[in-house]
């Protein structure tokens, strides 16, 4: 039987060296394996020296141990201290992981949820930005949890003078170039003078503002359960919502389909302008919104026609075929009606429009060109620029969109295969939310 383990992120700095010591002490009536997990950034001269303490530490009080350097460095504008706590997220992640241990514990304390609270108010964050740290979150099947969330930084410091615990002193702390490290020695003394309960009060303020999310997010939940229509959002009804209600719905629904909260200029303009109108064009990171009879749609960046040979394919077994060159896949089904037989889909071309094309939707009807059987259909604009499938010697026999020609319809019931084009999904471009 597996022994349960419980892992520590341990820096070697006094907060989490106390947290480490203190999980161990009640770990062990427990039974629990104790792993301590520690980051090197590779950023100041002594990091080997405080990876080397921290494992001697650690096998001295009886906690295995395990560590990741961090490789690479910030890219073009992204700060350092971004870098490092995605790095360092990253790293955790992946130790804890191969070592089978679900539980990370975390040494924020009162006044860390205090500051964080602060710079999120003071860089005009909404009620997301506010609450700051989680007690707990679960993220990539790991439980991320801050046992001492709400314990004041003198309640540590007093835990490490009684068990005189040695810790790291880590210079960068107190280097006014990082923003937290201003707010701690500039600003944070001067709070406490005029509010000496600023920890708390900060601290609770992030709590209201958990709560308020929660609500905020049960809220949109429900509008969205009737608000969406496939990956779209139905405008006539998301107008009828209140004010307040129609912004939060906006705000998940994007931050859903986007991967990131989107930024609040784009929701000041879609609020303005989405009541107006019937159709309209927003750019997004990674492509664009479009309105198309009273749906919001998330697309991605339209592909062009690829240059180069039209592509020969074989589509005549269930299953799935990508098209690298369209940035999709052509699905490939049984079927009882809507189809085409398989002997008809052996050798196939997939080419762009040349223009021109006539295309009959059903046995009898007139052929029309591609344009008016797109408008007649209800197929929008950028939903046309799939590959078309020909014969070998280009007769037209399948249009993404509208489906088989007349002519190659196999008769309802008889054994036929659909084919269905799949453009690849848009890729999220926000960035990941990480661990602090």
């Amino acid at each position: 039987m597996q022994q349960l383990r419980v892992a520590v992120a341990v820096s070697g700095g006094r907060d989490s060296t106390a947290l480490l010591h203190c999980t161990l002490q009640q770990a062990r009536p427990l039974g629990l394996q104790v792993l301590a997990l520690h980051v090197h950034h590779g950023l100041m001269p002594q990091a080997d020296e405080w990876q080397q303490q921290v494992q001697r530490q650690s096998r001295r009080w009886g906690a295995s141990f395990d560590s990741r350097r961090l490789q690479g460095a910030p890219g073009k504008g992204n700060s350092i201290e971004a870098w490092a706590r995605e790095g360092r997220y990253r790293a955790l992640t992946e130790m804890a992981q191969a070592h089978e241990c679900s539980l990370v514990l975390l040494a924020h304390h009162q006044r860390d949820q205090a500051e964080t609270y602060l710079l999120q108010a003071l860089r005009g964050a909404g009620v997301a930005g506010q609450a700051a740290m989680p007690a707990q979150r679960l993220r990539q099947g790991i439980q991320w949890a801050r046992p001492w969330l709400n314990m004041g930084v003198q309640a540590i410091e007093a835990y490490v003078r009684r068990h005189r615990l040695r810790f790291v002193d880590d210079p960068s702390n107190n280097d006014p170039t990082f923003l937290r490290s201003r707010l701690r020695q500039q600003v944070w003394p001067t709070l406490l003078t005029g509010f000496p309960d600023a920890d708390t009060t900060l601290a609770a303020a992030a709590r209201h503002a958990q709560d308020a999310l929660a609500l905020a997010q049960e809220a949109a939940e429900a509008d969205l359960s009737v608000l969406q229509q496939g990956e779209g959002l139905l405008c006539p009804a998301w107008l009828q919502l209140p004010s307040a209600r129609r912004l939060n719905a906006l705000r998940a629904w994007l931050t859903a389909t986007g991967g990131s909260p989107p930024p609040q200029s784009l929701l000041d303009r879609l609020l303005h302008q989405l009541p107006g109108a019937t159709q309209g064009s927003w750019p997004v990171p990674g492509g664009k919104l479009r309105l198309y009879r009273g749906v919001l749609l998330r697309l991605g960046a339209e592909v062009d026609a690829p240059a180069g040979s039209p592509l020969h394919l074989d589509l005549s077994r269930p299953g799935r075929v990508p098209v690298l060159e369209w940035r999709g896949h052509w699905q490939v089904q049984p079927s009882r009606s809507l189809g085409i037989r398989a002997d008809d889909l052996r050798q196939l071309v997939a080419r762009a429009r040349h223009g021109g094309e006539l295309f009959s939707l059903r046995p009898g009807a007139p052929a029309r060109s591609l344009k008016k059987q797109f408008q007649a259909s209800g197929v929008p604009a950028w939903q046309r620029h799939g590959p078309l499938l020909t014969t070998h010697d280009d007769r037209l026999m399948l249009v993404p969109g509208l489906g088989p020609e007349a002519a190659f319809q196999a008769p309802p019931g008889s054994p036929q295969l659909r084919v269905d084009w799949v453009p690849d999904a848009p890729v999220p471009t926000g960035r990941r939310q990480r661990a602090r």
